[in-house]
């Protein structure tokens, strides 16, 4: 089983790799610090999945190396199943959203589900697919109008937002 944590660190970046994009250095930087290490109250760390927030970079004194703070991340094979979402719900054809039509004692609500908010959800499954490369088949040639392979995520996770408390963010924060 993989779990995905989301950390924040400050990664040193030497100056000689000034001239390569700053997200590949970093990237670089976290996985020789990172990966295939055992950090405390985590596990074993496989490697770097995303970077979802960088912060200004410092130079100190002394030091001709840039310091950026980095926030890492969740991503973005969540697969939410409309069974699994808040009940009653339906999907709006018009705005392509789904909607929770939230009951209150003045009436139902429509919440909508926009694309891109921020949502809480409970892991129920998770799915590993190989998705490793597979040599020329051995029944012989093939024309050339074969089919092209569905391309799959190597890693899914299914989760449900049916449960109070989980969804958008938005509907359980007070403004």
């Amino acid at each position: 089983m993989f779990v995905l944590v989301e950390m924040v660190d400050t990664v040193r970046i030497p100056p000689w790799q000034f001239e390569r994009k700053l997200n590949d250095s970093i990237a670089e930087e976290l996985n020789k610090k990172l990966a295939n290490k055992v950090v405390y109250n985590v596990g074993l760390c496989i490697c770097l999945f995303d970077i979802t927030k960088l912060e200004d970079a410092y130079v100190f004194p002394g030091d001709g190396a840039s310091h950026t703070k980095v926030s890492l991340g969740f991503f973005d094979d969540i697969l939410i199943p409309p069974e699994s979402l808040q009940q009653p719900a339906k999907f709006d054809e018009a705005e392509q959203v789904w909607v929770w039509e939230y009951e209150t004692e003045e009436g139902a609500h429509d919440l909508y589900m926009d694309t891109g908010e921020e949502i809480r959800f409970r892991v129920v499954d998770e799915s590993f697919v190989d998705t490793s490369p597979t040599g020329p088949s051995s029944a012989g040639a093939t024309s050339s109008s074969e089919e092209l392979p569905k391309k799959e995520a190597p890693y899914t996770l299914v989760g449900s937002i049916s449960e109070p408390g989980l969804g958008l963010l938005s509907w359980w924060t007070s403004n």
